[in-house]
């Protein structure tokens, strides 16, 4: 009997002093990805001083020259006056219309559900868009995320662009949950 007990002590004592290190480790993984997916952001986000600084005619342009890059077929620049929501239009690779809305916006605004609303009245109606995507040089406000996931639009927020930009396949993109994926956290003016 006191044999048992000796050796069921010793295994509660070894349970202890090996479930420690094991937890202390596991959390020090866990701050470890947080840390480099943070910094992933930050890369990608640098990536993109030169998206900054273009005017918004130069950025739907970029963004059409990312769609070909990714096997993007039919791509046309087609934004301006009367556009209708519509900025770059083409085929995905597997031959989905897709319709893209962009705005090239200072990196401490936001896009609201008001824009993303106008959006998606016109993508699919007047488009035809079977992928409606909404690519933007900042952030979406949790209310326009929320929106966007409701209605089957595709959102490409300033990280997601850093990515994209960093070659990141459009269509590795698209199937995000943006209702659980992204930031509604602003950036800091373009002045700091």
């Amino acid at each position: 009997m006191g044999i048992a007990m000796v050796v069921a002590l010793a295994v509660v004592v070894a349970a202890v002093v090996v479930t420690g290190p094991v937890r202390a480790g596991r959390r020090e993984a866990a701050a470890e990805r947080a840390r480099l997916a943070e910094e992933a952001r930050r890369r990608a986000r640098r990536s993109l001083d030169a998206v900054w600084a273009m005017d918004g005619r130069r950025f739907e342009e970029y963004v059409a020259g990312l769609c070909r890059r990714d096997g993007c077929t039919d791509v046309r620049r087609v934004g301006g006056a009367g556009d209708l929501g519509a900025d770059v239009t083409g085929r995905l690779p597997d031959g989905r219309r897709i319709v893209i809305q962009c705005k090239r916006y200072a990196r401490h605004r936001s896009v609201g559900s008001r824009d993303l609303q106008t959006f998606n009245g016109t993508a699919r109606a007047e488009h035809r868009a079977d992928v409606p995507v909404f690519v933007a040089s900042c952030v979406f406000t949790r209310p326009a995320r929320e929106f966007a996931a409701r209605h089957r639009l595709c959102l490409i927020d300033v990280d997601l662009l850093g990515f994209w930009n960093s070659g990141t396949a459009l269509t590795s993109l698209l199937d995000l949950d943006i209702g659980r994926s992204g930031t509604n956290r602003r950036l800091r003016p373009d002045h700091d």
